[in-house]
Parts: structure tokens; C-alpha cells; sequence
């Protein structure tokens, strides 16, 4: 396979049909990283053909699989993640500029998505038996898979993003056509090469590396496909969802938050909590650079403390280490891209134009060693006395951006937190074990931490409210995803009916 070879479709890699490459750039330096294929239409077509074949074919396909078998592939590919994990994570980091250390979390968590999934089907039981109110009817309800899904994986967790897809899909046993951004496709290559050695069925997995229009456009609209799964922004999300209706297909979307970070003042009451507070909300905002779609962006924080809090958190702000993600001791990579470099800076300008003081980054910070010319870097930013009316405030700005709004009771920090489109994540920071459980149940957000920010597990959902999306990812509902219902009714003692004179 050559360097440029990245279409997988019915076991063989391939070049796009066209003969088109795309350049995957280095965002430390804006230099070539990579050569990939750019797919097109005919190549989603041809990937669509083969998971179609791959699903309705005869004995032994994927859905015929035992689901024993199906568990072991998926164990398998978690330990080739791990014999692989510094190779992938280095890729990854290269590719999306996050840290080598963030690198390698990615890979264990997607190790974890493939054995929970394994796991999840293998301990299942024979379906629901419902009960029909008669010892001569056997009625149960058990669950199949959807068919040919469509996978499209967004740029900032290419990698975590496809497993959180991949391995329910084949769990349940469906086919599937995946589609990286084209931005960093590079670790969804590597993934397939581990599903394929670990022995997955020729036409059961198939990789398409190219733009959003044409190859998630077609994916979305093609009549052959059962399910799209998409995670990204919200106005490629709305395109996925109309391309989707006229054929009444199932749509899973996953689509960004704007999520508030509510910092009560018995959360700072001594020095190891005001330190551990603002320690959080550094990680809740700028691990890699903001562009995460739960990034805690919006710190809310209670009157009484926000001048001491906001004054530490801009200077260890100010402190962090920008670089290349694969150099020792960085702390925060460079953004993904040009593009969003430009809407980053815009923000920015545009807080600034609104009223928000500007109390530490707001530009680019000079090359240095560490920090080669021509990167997207831009300094760690934290915006004061913001509010609602604020571009910024509303908007994902999916970038190194905190914004700060104060609020002085509880039902004021809930309305803050919930005056928003979105509803992805949120978090609430007290000493108070009841406050704590009023707020998380009046927050509306599809996961909620409480002195804390940022962990999930596989076995729990995620997904949003709003505007963040429908449906959910991870847990017993991120498999359901993947899965259709169908009610099994047995007469084991058939009779006339006799409802009609003859």
C-alpha cells in the first residue's frame, strides 16, 4: 500500500477513483504531514456497496456472526491498540497537534470503548420475554442490527470519535463506511489496519478518506444506508440531518456544547480548594486548546470570589507552556488549523468589541524553539466581565477561550448555566452535598460533574440537549444505537379464529 492508498473498500486499499490527494499539514508548522487519498462520490458509492454486500450476504457475514466471535475481534483490536499505543499516539499528536501525553489517553480510552463493547453483547441475554397473559404464546422482544451505517468522526478526537462508532456497530453486528475529517484522518487509517488484522470480514469495514461534501454528503443521502452517526459542528449536522430524511434513515449526531463551569464560594474556602477549583477550571478549558466539544468555556463563577479567582486563574493561564505536541514538557498544542486560527482571533476581537476585558492571551505568541513558525498556536485566553448578549458567550468557539460571568444566588448560576442553545456538559463546584444535587438536577445537560471536570466512562452515556444533538454514544444506549427492536409472537397452540362466518 502506498503512502497515498487510504480508501478501504471490500478488504483491498486503494487509491480514490479520481486519482485526487489531499495533503494532511503538520499545524505546529504548517508543513506536509501526510499524502492521503481524496475520495469522491463513485468511491462512497463502491464502500457503500460492499458494507451493503457484507450485510445482506449469505451464511457467515457479519450479522450472522455469534456474538462470541464478534466480542473476540473487538478484544483483539484492543490488544494490537496496545501493542501499537506509542506509534498511534504519536500519529495522533502530529496529526491534531494535542500532546503526546493526551496522545496516549486517547488510545487507552479507545481501548477500553472496544473491550466495554466486547463485553456488553457477550453478557447480554436471549432478549425481553414479555408476557402475553396465555401459557400458549411465547412473546419476546430481542434486538438486530441496523445494517449499513455511516460513520462520519469530526478533527479534534479522530481517534477516540471512531471507536465511541466502530466498535458498537460491529458489537451489534452492522457494517459500516467510516469517514474522518479530512483534516486528521490519519489515526482512522491506522485503525482500520488493526481491524483488518484482527481479522475483520472483507466489505464489513470500509474507510473513505475525503471532504465533507462529497463523501459525508453522499453518505448521508444514499439510499443504501440504514444509519448515519455523525459528530461535528452544528451546521454540518443540520445538512447530515435533511440529506438523511427523504429516506428516513436513522440519524445519530453528536453536535458541540457551550458548557458552564459554576464555581460556588464554598468550593474556594480554603487554599487546597481554591487551588484544586482553579486547577480545574484550567483543565476544563484549554486541554487541547479548547477544541473539545464538552470544553468547560464558560466559567461561572459565584460574586464574593470571582476578583481572587479569576486573577490566579488568568496568571497560571498565562503560564502555560505552548508547543509542538511532541516535545517534552508542553503543556498545550497548537490549533488544528488555519481556519481556525482566523475564528479563534475573530472571537477574541469581537469579546473585545462588546465590552470583555481581556486578562491574559488574546494573540498569537511569538515562534520560539518549541514553537516553529508557521503554526497555529495562540495563547491561552481569559475574558472578564462577559455576558450573555456576547458572541463569544453564545457561539462554540472551539478554541483556547474562557469566558467569565458571575452570578450572586443559586437560581441565578442554574439560569446562567442553562441560557444557552446547547446542552451537552456542565459542571457545578460546592461544598454543599445538597446544593450539589439540586443544581445537577436542574442543570439541562446530558452529563453533569460535580467538583470535577471532564472524565466519562464507557459504561455511561454521553450525549446532549438542544442543540448539542440527539441520541447518545458509550453505555447500554450507545449500543441501542446501532440496534433495531423486533417483537418475536409465537401461537404454540394456533386455532381457528373464527371471526369471520365463512
Amino acid at each position: 500500500m502506498s503512502s497515498a492508498e487510504t480508501i478501504h473498500v471490500d478488504g483491498v486499499w486503494r487509491a480514490a477513483a479520481s486519482g485526487a490527494q489531499r495533503e494532511v499539514l503538520d499545524p505546529a508548522d504548517a508543513k506536509t504531514l501526510a499524502v492521503v487519498s481524496e475520495g469522491g462520490a463513485d468511491d462512497t458509492d463502491a464502500a457503500v456497496a460492499a458494507a451493503r454486500r457484507a450485510f445482506d450476504g449469505g451464511q457467515g457475514v457479519w450479522p450472522r456472526t455469534p456474538v462470541a466471535e464478534r466480542a473476540a475481534l473487538l478484544r483483539r483490536v484492543a490488544d494490537l491498540l496496545q501493542r501499537d499505543r506509542e506509534e498511534i499516539a504519536l500519529t495522533e499528536s502530529r496529526d491534531t497537534g494535542k500532546t503526546l501525553e493526551e496522545g496516549r489517553t486517547d488510545v487507552d480510552c479507545v481501548t477500553d470503548a472496544f473491550r466495554y463493547f466486547a463485553d456488553l453483547v457477550v453478557n447480554e441475554g436471549g432478549g425481553r420475554v414479555v408476557d402475553a397473559g396465555s401459557d400458549t404464546v411465547h412473546s419476546v422482544v430481542v434486538h438486530e442490527p441496523v445494517g449499513v451505517c455511516a460513520l462520519i468522526t469530526p478533527w479534534n478526537y479522530p481517534l477516540l470519535q471512531a471507536s465511541w462508532k466502530v466498535a458498537p456497530a460491529l458489537a451489534a453486528g452492522n457494517t459500516f463506511v467510516i469517514k474522518p475529517s479530512e483534516v486528521t484522518p490519519l489515526s482512522t487509517v491506522l485503525l482500520m489496519k488493526l481491524l483488518v488484522e484482527a481479522g475483520l470480514p472483507d466489505g464489513v469495514g470500509n474507510l473513505v478518506t475525503g471532504a465533507g461534501d462529497p463523501v459525508g454528503a453522499r453518505l448521508s443521502e444514499h439510499p443504501d444506508v440504514d444509519l448515519v452517526s455523525f459528530t461535528g459542528g452544528l451546521a454540518s449536522g443540520t445538512k447530515v440531518m435533511q440529506a438523511a430524511a427523504p429516506t428516513v434513515k436513522k440519524v445519530a449526531l453528536e453536535l458541540g456544547g457551550k458548557n458552564p463551569n459554576v464555581v460556588f464560594a464554598d468550593a474556594c474556602a480554603t487554599d487546597e480548594d481554591f487551588d484544586t477549583a482553579v486547577d480545574q477550571a484550567l483543565n476544563a478549558a484549554f486541554i487541547h486548546s479548547g477544541q473539545v466539544c464538552s470544553a468547560g468555556s464558560r466559567l461561572i463563577v459565584e460574586e464574593s470570589v470571582r476578583d481572587r479567582f479569576v486573577a490566579e486563574l488568568a496568571r497560571r493561564a498565562a503560564k502555560i507552556r505552548l508547543g509542538r505536541g511532541t516535545e517534552d514538557g508542553v503543556e498545550c498544542g497548537p490549533l488544528v488549523s488555519a481556519q481556525q486560527l482566523d475564528k479563534t482571533e475573530a472571537y477574541v476581537a469581537s469579546a473585545l468589541a462588546e465590552g470583555a476585558t481581556l486578562r491574559c492571551g488574546g494573540a498569537q505568541p511569538e515562534p520560539d524553539e518549541v514553537r516553529p513558525a508557521g503554526g497555529y498556536f495562540f495563547s491561552p485566553t481569559v475574558l472578564d466581565h462577559c455576558h450573555r448578549a456576547m458572541k463569544v458567550v453564545r457561539e462554540e468557539t472551539f478554541g483556547p477561550i474562557l469566558t467569565v460571568e458571575v452570578f450572586r444566588t443559586e437560581d441565578e448560576a442554574v439560569a446562567l448555566a442553562n441560557d444557552t442553545e446547547y446542552g451537552l456538559a456542565g459542571a457545578v463546584w460546592t461544598k454543599d452535598a445538597g446544593r450539589a444535587r439540586r443544581v445537577a438536577g436542574r442543570l439541562r445537560h446530558g452529563t453533569v460533574w460535580i467538583n470535577d471536570f471532564h472524565p466519562y466512562l464507557p459504561q455511561a452515556e454521553w450525549g446532549g440537549f438542544g442543540k448539542s444533538g440527539t441520541g447518545r454514544e458509550l453505555g447500554p444506549a450507545g449500543l441501542a444505537e446501532y440496534r433495531e427492536a423486533k417483537h418475536i409472537y409465537q401461537n404454540l397452540a394456533p386455532e381457528p379464529v373464527r371471526w369471520f362466518a365463512g
